[in-house]
């Protein structure tokens, strides 16, 4: 008899992991999947359960279709065998956030026993509208404050999912303001006011404004907040954070009293318009139970345990308040993380008892299940080995075990993560067509398809997609033309990573792309003008401009300027000036920055009545380009002595009345000319 028993018993440890193992691969086939929209009326039909597992209304009553007991929110007729709604469900309530919601239960059938497992998704209806965490906004704003400040109005909150989640927000029609969207890394949009046009205490002290919150349900649902905006004549300066956003993470087994994070404002004002006081922004109950800040250092503690399998992550709001009651915002990310503090929780799902002591070797007595406990994460764990241990009460008690191994498969709960946020490039005018500008990259935690990253572009300045591409495997960025620095000095270009996931998650970077000035430009001279002079062979000479000076000039005389301009910058621009022909060199100079022609000394009756100047202008680039300004001088004490030396220089063809034009034409020019001097 002893024998007998100790065989059984081998029996026993033997067929242990065999049967679970089958029943593990016979499970993981048989899946049962059904989708229905939240909000159902109890008795609502979900799916013929029966008629999906194979088995006829005749087949009912002998295999005791049945649910595993430890969900309540839906019953199987054990006359048709058809699944049924047997409370509310309300997909908020059971999932919260999450972007997806299912319940998972095990269906039974007796002779033979079987296990198959159902999943129900509860889809999302638009039944929440989006709700802002207070009614009514105080903003208190320095009538001299520069257009285009900013002032964060937080986010309304909206219970429910995908496309009929918040999806913006819109303000009453201004003269002064406008609303943008912005989206925070996990995803949800918050509301920033910007200033449009230059306030005006005088004429508008005080403003009130209705800010909306609009989701994507069809149709939409909204709510409303007031914006009461006082504008004020003092209190130059608001705070500013050091960080528009901070992050910080915390094991979910910190204690309260924990420091999170430090935040610190600065303002330029003084005396008691510097000091500033912090505090946090309007937040859900639930987060400004768990967090406080002190208001005089700005460091934020934590209040509450936290719990990863609970709350994952925590977005706070805070303010930055001087003496003037002037208001800047920041915001706070907080990752959780998580610690194993749960043990592996086993379930048994059937039980046969008693068993009779005939029972022959191979009889399940009951089934066991073993089911996650907290939130699994790929990412962090791979692979979990749960071991079974299975022991009788008998003196000496014997034992048996068996290890599972359960692999995690990866789902698409990571967006790709770019290694800067934000970044510059530094590109040369006259850069080849095809060019590498830059490249980004971002990662994906995820495996598979899921971290298969792939790069567009998705937005930037104005006409960005002309002057950029991007390499959808490699994030590198290539010019599509030649770059012109005089046409387009900076632009902007957003470039966005999506992961392969069903659905995708997607990330944005933003790239400032800074042209860079080559020397392609020599000088131009705007005076004297440079077609002066020029004419085509054998066409009728005309008269060039020219300077009179007199000759009782003395040393330092202002004769004329040269004007000229270069399109490039920097050094590139920087124009020098040098006189390198001359019929006297002695007698007039020009000045190297300035351009202005003088003469280095006094004027002799020796020297030549007509003169011809020739200058130089050169840039300072590498290397240099330069062009030449002619410049034609007569030496005369009035414009009546300078006439023969003009005729002179007029061709002899000329008719008087030609020359009387050319004659009213000096005289102008004279006289504008004295008028400079003057």
């Amino acid at each position: 008899m002893a024998g007998e028993q100790r065989q059984r018993r081998a029996g026993g440890r033997l067929l242990l992991p065999a049967l679970l193992l089958g029943l593990w691969c016979r499970t993981a086939a048989e899946r049962l999947r059904y989708t229905i929209p939240e909000e159902l009326g109890r008795g609502s039909l979900v799916g013929p359960m029966a008629r999906d597992l194979g088995l006829s209304p005749a087949d009912l009553p002998a295999r005791k279709l049945r649910l595993s007991a430890d969900k309540q929110y839906f019953t199987v007729s054990g006359e048709n065998g058809n699944l049924y709604v047997s409370e509310r469900l309300d997909r908020e309530e059971m999932c919260g956030e999450a972007a997806s919601c299912s319940v998972s239960f095990e269906a039974l059938v007796q002779n033979p026993l079987n296990v198959f497992h159902v999943e129900v998704a509860i889809q999302d209806v638009n039944d929440n509208a989006p709700r802002f965490l207070q009614d009514n906004f105080q903003l208190e704003i320095n009538e001299f404050t520069s257009p285009g400040a900013r002032f964060y109005l937080g986010k309304a909150e909206d219970a429910d999912v995908g496309s009929n989640s918040l999806q913006g927000y819109e303000l009453e029609a201004n003269g002064y303001f406008a609303v943008e969207v912005k989206e925070s890394p996990d995803g949800s949009k918050f509301a920033e006011l910007v200033l449009r046009r230059a306030l005006d205490r005088e004429r508008e002290p005080s403003l009130r404004l209705v800010l909306t919150a609009l989701d994507g349900g069809d149709p939409p649902r909204s709510g409303t907040a007031q914006l009461c905006i006082n504008v004020t004549d003092a209190n130059d300066n608001a705070p500013v954070f050091a960080q528009d956003r901070y992050r910080a993470s915390l094991w979910e087994d910190a204690p309260p009293g924990s420091t999170v994070l430090n935040v610190s404002a600065s303002d330029a004002d003084a005396g008691s318009y510097a000091r500033i006081t912090y505090s946090f922004g309007k937040m859900p109950a639930k987060v400004l139970q768990k967090f406080m800040v002190d208001a005089e250092s700005g460091t934020i503690t934590l209040q509450e345990e936290l719990d990863f399998e609970d709350t994952r992550a925590f977005s706070l709001a805070v303010e930055a308040r001087d003496g003037g009651g002037l208001v800047a915002h920041c915001e706070m990310d907080v990752e959780v993380l998580d610690v194993n503090d749960n043990a592996p929780e086993v379930t048994l799902t059937s039980v046969s008892s008693p068993v009779p002591e005939d029972a022959p070797v191979g009889t399940v007595v009951a089934l066991l299940k073993v089911v996650t406990s907290s939130a699994l994460d790929r990412e962090q764990a791979a692979e979990h080995r749960v071991t079974v241990v299975a022991r009788d009460r008998g003196r000496p008690s014997l034992s048996s075990s068996t290890a599972l191994v359960l692999e995690v498969s990866d789902v698409n709960d990571n967006a790709p993560v770019f290694e800067e946020a934000a970044c510059n490039a530094y590109v040369a005018e006259n850069n080849a067509v095809g060019a590498p500008v830059l490249r980004v990259l971002a990662r994906d935690a995820d495996a598979g398809a899921n971290g298969r990253v792939s790069y567009w572009l998705a937005g930037g300045s104005a006409d960005a997609a002309a002057y950029v591409s991007v390499e959808a495997r490699s994030g590198a960025l290539y010019a599509q033309r030649s770059f012109d620095y005089e046409q387009c000095r900076e632009f902007a270009v957003v470039v966005r990573a999506q992961d392969g996931g069903e659905p995708a998650r997607s990330s944005t970077a933003t790239v400032r792309v800074f042209v860079l000035d080559r020397n392609d430009n020599a000088p131009r001279v705007l005076w004297p003008a440079p077609e002066a002079g020029n004419r085509v062979p054998g066409s009728t000479p005309a008269l060039e401009p020219f300077e009179v000076v007199p000759r009782s000039a003395e040393a330092r005389y202002l004769v004329a300027k040269v004007v000229a301009v270069d399109a490039d910058a920097g050094r590139n621009a920087w124009l020098s000036y040098e006189l390198v022909q001359a019929a006297e060199p002695a007698l007039f100079r020009v000045g190297l920055h300035s351009g202005e022609v003088r003469t280095a000394r006094a004027v002799s009756e020796r020297d030549a009545a007509k003169q011809r100047l020739v200058a130089v202008v050169k840039d300072h680039g590498q290397p240099a380009l330069s062009a030449t300004a002619t410049l034609h001088v007569v030496l005369a004490e009035s414009l009546q002595e300078a006439l023969p030396e003009l005729s002179e220089r007029a061709a002899g063809a000329e008719s008087a009345a030609e020359l009387q034009f050319y004659l009213v034409q000096v005289q102008l020019r004279s006289v504008d000319y004295n008028a400079r001097m003057l």
